[in-house]
């Protein structure tokens, strides 16, 4: 007679230990997870002490995948950069003997208001920035839009602050713990910015999808002012954001809505600024953005 080709668990003593520990980690994460469920439930305040305890416990193995995804994620744009290095050489040249005769105005114009200040005893002291830090992780699945900030009450960020890359607005802090922050993202459907148009400071409100895009209402009424590639910026209104941050760029419009993307881009974006709120800025003493002054953005933003 044949033997037969597998075993069953019964006749190993090695597959049964196995079989039994399975057993065992599913019994205990099913108790761990309804004990949670539990404490949640009935102890609030218990459960934010947990999850202010994994938050702190987790985040240097947070920080450390970080850095591995964004270094293999930049992978394939070095090898883009490397094939396109000959043409990007060239059009950089051309760029930079155009842009060396602004940057000649610009410093002229830039002594200028300075002896102008001078004269009129004006000083400007920027107090608005915290402190910089780096986005340690995102989330990806949640119905919720949440990137995790690398610094906490410790290093001074409290709820509300918002948060801005070099390309734009990211979000606003929403919870804080001693060494880490949740940031809410702009694309969160529970973010409201107050936004302008930056080119006629046309007024309107941002909200986000929840899908990686924002909703902009215009306040007012009649025809939808908006096109696609209309640059908006935070307008300042409400005492949270600083006027002029670059905020989204409208990629298309369906009846009196506009939809857009964010320029700045959490996956992404590695280093950003955490900043005192616009009214918090004020009160220290600093001098609002003039209206219409918008940072440079890039004229070739378009939706990912």
């Amino acid at each position: 007679m044949a033997r037969p080709s597998s075993r069953r668990p019964g006749h190993n003593r090695k597959a049964q230990y196995s079989l039994f520990a399975s057993y065992v980690v599913a019994m205990t994460g099913a108790a761990a997870g309804l004990l949670l469920i539990g404490v949640a439930i009935f102890d609030p305040t218990g459960f934010a002490a947990i999850r202010t305890a994994t938050a702190e416990i987790s985040r240097p193995a947070s920080l450390g995948l970080r850095n591995m995804v964004s270094g293999v994620s930049s992978i394939d744009e070095i090898l883009t950069a490397y094939w396109r290095a000959g043409s990007q050489n060239v059009a950089l040249r051309h760029q930079v003997e155009a842009d060396r005769n602004r940057i000649i105005e610009a410093k002229a114009i830039a002594q200028e208001n300075l002896r102008l200040k001078r004269l009129l005893k004006l000083v400007d002291e920027d107090q608005s920035d915290l402190l910089t830090a780096r986005l340690i992780s995102s989330s990806s699945s949640s119905p919720r839009r949440f990137a995790r900030l690398n610094a906490g009450r410790w290093q001074g960020v409290r709820t509300g602050m918002p948060v801005r890359a070099s390309e734009g607005l990211v979000g606003r802090i929403h919870s804080v713990t001693p060494n880490t922050a949740d940031v809410l993202l702009l694309t969160d459907s529970s973010n409201i910015v107050p936004v302008r148009r930056a080119t006629d400071s046309v007024p309107a409100i941002s909200t986000g999808l929840g899908d990686g895009t924002v909703e902009i209402r215009s306040l007012a009424a009649g025809r939808n002012p908006f096109n696609p590639g209309d640059i908006l910026v935070t307008s300042g209104v409400g005492g949270v954001y600083q006027p002029n941050i670059p905020v989204a760029v409208v990629v298309r419009i369906e009846g009196e809505i506009a939809y857009g993307v964010p320029l700045a881009n959490p996956s992404k974006v590695d280093a950003v600024v955490v900043e005192r709120s616009f009214e918090e800025a004020v009160t220290r003493g600093e001098p609002a953005p003039a209206e219409g002054v918008v940072p440079e953005v890039a004229n070739n933003a378009t939706a990912p």
